[in-house]
Formats: C-alpha cells, structure tokens, sequence
C-alpha cells in the first residue's frame, strides 16, 4: 500500500506565474486546471492522424490552422479505463515549454468545466502517493466550491511526449 506524504519538493504552495486563472476540465471523475495563458483553444473531437511508433497516449496529430498538433489522451496518459468518446469529448490545445522552446498540443479531456480564479493561498501542495512521475506534474490542489481540482504543469506533464514527437519528426 502507498503511503501518502508531503514531498520536500511540495512543502509550500507553488509560485504562479501566470494569470492565477485556470481552466478547468474533466477527465475521469476528477476535474483537472491548466493556467487559462497556456490554453490557445478548444476544438471539437474530430479525429486524428495517428503516427506509428508513438507511446499508446499519443493518438496522433491533426492539422490546426496550418500547425500540426500532436494529440494526447489525458486518460490514457493517466491510466484511467477507455471510454468512448462523446459529444463532450474535447481538445484543449496548449502551448507548452519544452527545452526552452514553445509547441502546441492537443489534450483529449472527458468534458471543459470551468474558469477560475485561484490565489496561491488556495493552492495546497501535492501529497506523495508513491508514484514520484505523478508529483512532478501537480502544482497542487485547489479547494474550490466543495471540490478538490488538481492543477497540473502543463510542461512537466506533456514534456517528455513533447521531445518525443519533435525527435520523431526531425528523423
């Protein structure tokens, strides 16, 4: 059984450096926040261009105005049990920072909820559960209207996926 402790890395609430808003979405039973500056868009489920020899989480990539997106299943990348797509099913398209340089991708999410205001007095620091890939993309939780909302770093979560997809289309 895990245990649940506070890391080091966690032991008092992230800095923000955005807005301090946060878009948030559903994916599973649990409602997720990205910082609303590194949101370019949400599009409709259309259906991707899949890339072969890509992580299983990483649907393939759809052309967006010009730019090709690669495109990321939250619950797959989250290893929550498949689901069909509905008529809620979105992409939440980011920009990201990877290796000092910005890309955008699509983030294939359950539903969008809300935008919220968070001050980091409201941000409580991410506990361990035994999985350090997990804390590396928390920021925190947000206790917000009787709910918890995870607040993810977009950077760290999409990162690695990020460098992969750019090394595979420079090859």
């Amino acid at each position: 059984m895990d245990t649940v402790t506070t890391s080091p890395r966690s032991s008092s609430p992230p800095i923000l450096h955005g807005s301090g808003q946060f878009l948030t979405f559903r994916v599973g039973n649990e409602e997720y926040g990205v910082d609303i500056l590194r949101v370019q868009g949400i599009q409709v489920w259309g259906g991707v261009t899949p890339i072969p020899n890509t992580p299983q989480h990483i649907l393939g990539v759809i052309n967006l105005r010009g730019t090709i997106v690669p495109i990321l299943d939250l619950r797959r990348r989250f290893h929550l049990d498949a689901q069909p797509f509905g008529p809620t099913t979105v992409v939440v398209v980011v920009k990201v920072q990877v290796d000092e340089r910005s890309q955008v991708f699509g983030l294939v999410v359950d539903a969008v909820c809300d935008v919220y205001r968070i001050g980091e007095q409201q941000i409580n620091p991410a506990p361990e559960c035994g999985r350090a890939e997990a804390a590396d993309f928390v920021l925190g939780l947000a206790a917000l209207d009787e709910k918890m909302v995870i607040l993810l770093d977009i950077d760290s979560l999409v990162g690695r996926e990020a460098r992969s997809v750019r090394d595979q289309q420079m090859q």
